[in-house]
């Protein structure tokens, strides 16, 4: 899975291989296993995939149907391994760590793509560093710098997503 590849549907890859997920269909784990089984066709069954990550049919089948309700962050480091999915570890840490709800989401794109929004981000941090100056000046905010602050804040936010969309990208291609 290179490039960006959209990580598919669940229910349309079991179904060519005669099975068909229901209550795990829209589960980022089965999403992930069934896209890397287009490479890998071991991962195309739960028993190959659980083989693999060294857990039982049933642990798979649990975390893929989200009856476990927090997955061990080993676990999702390893079936982001093995899935050559990196996205993974971004959806754990933002949808079950109470530390990472903030952190941006992944959303791996072609490398085109992630470039033009650095640079239009970049851009940006020109007029967002005299902001901050202006702010910082007299080591005080007042309430009309308030939004400067927050401006300050969603440009760097911008920044964070970017880096961690080219982190993944990296993680998955090369």
């Amino acid at each position: 899975m290179k490039g960006g590849d959209n990580v598919g549907n669940c229910r349309e890859k079991e179904e060519y291989m005669g099975r068909r997920p229901t209550k795990a269909a829209d589960n980022q784990f089965c999403k992930a296993r069934l896209a890397a089984a287009e490479y890998n066709e071991r991962l195309f069954a739960k028993e190959g995939a659980s083989e693999l990550l060294g857990v039982s049919v049933s642990t798979l089948s649990d975390y893929e149907l989200g009856l476990t309700k927090i997955v061990p962050p080993d676990m999702v480091v390893k079936m982001a391994n093995l899935y050559n999915a990196p996205e993974l570890e971004n959806y754990y840490c933002r949808e079950m760590c109470p530390l990472g709800y903030e952190m941006p989401k992944v959303d791996i794109q072609d490398l085109d793509r992630i470039a033009i929004k650095a640079l239009s981000t970049f851009r940006k941090l020109d007029e967002t560093e005299d902001i901050l100056l202006d702010v910082a000046e007299d080591g005080s905010v007042s309430e009309r710098e308030v939004s400067d602050l927050h401006k300050i804040l969603k440009t760097l936010e911008e920044l964070e997503s970017v880096t961690q969309n080219l982190k993944a990208w990296v993680k998955r291609n090369l």
